[in-house]
């Protein structure tokens, strides 16, 4: 018969762990705080000194910042040439955004299904999908591991493709010593407030090269230029621009930029206390029965943005939906990540099914993910822990 809920005793907590928060300092504040005593609240020299930040952060040559994730991701398929009738390769384990951005396009998403091991999409299973109407791979660095970046770079070039990296968890993270950012074709952040680094929404697409950042400048602001290069008729004047393509007001302020570039200097203090989180918690559940810890990738130096717990069904009798809810009963709030993409109705009404990906569709039943940011105190780790450990120990089969 199975064992009853916990019942008796207090929570481990009195107050409540979130799964993420954003940290905010005095220099932060300033930062914003100066930009509103300036002239420019955007358009402004914040957004440049961003785009140069990022560069300087990760190696890449060209940084273009725009509104959020979802925008970055938006426009980085428009620059790798997605139009209607082709198809874009991602997994299904990610925001539906990544997979969306194809869709804002005309095209067609094509769900490849992950690694069993590390979570990630799988090379092998990418080269399955490919057909003469693939345009692009997005592939998500799912809870700050990279992907195979260069193996999936191979990949698409053998097929005259494009590799866009979605990486919204990924700030921080080294990838056979390489920052994230500097690798594939093109690489998209979030600025999102659970991300590493928040400027409360925002986000940026970084490339090496020169035709994509053109590209990306224009479908950021309506398709609108004043370049010389790229004016189709003679110049009225100094006030003159012309509209050349159907871009969007993507356009990010001067207040986020300079928010994110104060947080940015704080980057390797974030990454350094997320690792420390991650391996007192590895530490903590690595040979607990009924729980599984997310193996870590040796060739990712990651700053972790997720922690994922995957719950072992033959080893502990108490499902994830029930797993979930004690240890809300505990205080620590979590939550899953991801619902797969494809699962929707909206993907439905598509004509998408269950069945496309068993590997990403096994983990969805059977993952939590824990509290995991930069603030979260000792106290607060070693809470979460003595919750998950009570629940797991007490429902051992």
């Amino acid at each position: 018969m199975e064992k009853p809920a916990i019942e008796g005793g207090a929570p481990v907590r009195n107050t409540k762990i979130y799964y993420g928060h954003q940290y905010i300092d005095e220099a932060d504040i300033k930062a914003v705080v100066d930009v509103l005593k300036s002239d420019y609240l955007t358009c402004g020299p914040k957004i440049g000194e961003l785009e140069k930040k990022l560069c300087d952060v990760t190696g890449a040559k060209y940084a273009v910042a725009c509104s959020n994730g979802t925008a970055a991701l938006h426009i980085a398929a428009l620059a790798a040439g997605v139009r209607v009738g082709d198809e874009v390769i991602t997994t299904p384990i990610t925001f539906a955004a990544s997979a969306n951005c194809a869709l804002y396009c005309g095209a067609r998403p094509v769900f490849a299904d992950i690694n069993a091991e590390t979570y990630n999409i799988d090379p092998a299973a990418v080269e399955k999908c490919i057909t003469d109407k693939s345009k692009a791979v997005v592939a998500v660095d799912f809870t700050g591991q990279s992907v195979e970046l260069y193996e999936l770079l191979k990949i698409c070039h053998s097929h005259d493709m494009t590799l866009i990296e979605d990486g919204a968890h990924v700030i921080g993270t080294k990838y056979k010593g390489r920052a994230n950012g500097s690798v594939a074709d093109m690489t998209t952040f979030s600025f999102h407030p659970v991300k590493t680094v928040t400027g409360g929404e925002g986000g940026a697409v970084l490339t090496n090269s020169e035709e994509y950042y053109e590209k990306l400048l224009l479908y950021r602001s309506h398709g609108i230029t004043r370049d010389e290069r790229f004016l189709e008729r003679a110049s009225d004047g100094p006030w003159y621009y012309e509209q050349i393509a159907l871009g969007y007001n993507y356009r990010i302020t001067d207040m986020q930029a300079a928010l994110i570039i104060s947080q940015l200097d704080k980057l390797n203090m974030f990454s350094r206390r997320r690792k420390e989180i991650v391996a007192r918690y590895n530490k903590a559940f690595e040979g607990q029965p009924g729980i599984f810890v997310q193996k870590e990738i040796p060739d990712s130096d990651t700053t972790r943005h997720l922690y994922i717990l995957r719950i072992k069904p033959d080893e502990i009798s108490i499902d994830r939906k029930r797993f979930f809810e004690a240890l809300a009963a505990e205080n620590v709030c979590c939550n899953v990540h991801y619902i797969p993409t494809y699962y929707f109705p909206y993907y439905e009404r598509l004509g998408y099914k269950k069945g496309i990906c068993p590997n990403a569709e096994k983990l969805y039943e059977e993952i939590i993910t824990l509290p995991l940011y930069y603030a979260m105190t000792d106290e607060d780790v070693e809470s979460v822990i003595a919750a998950v450990l009570k629940i797991a120990r007490y429902y051992a089969k």
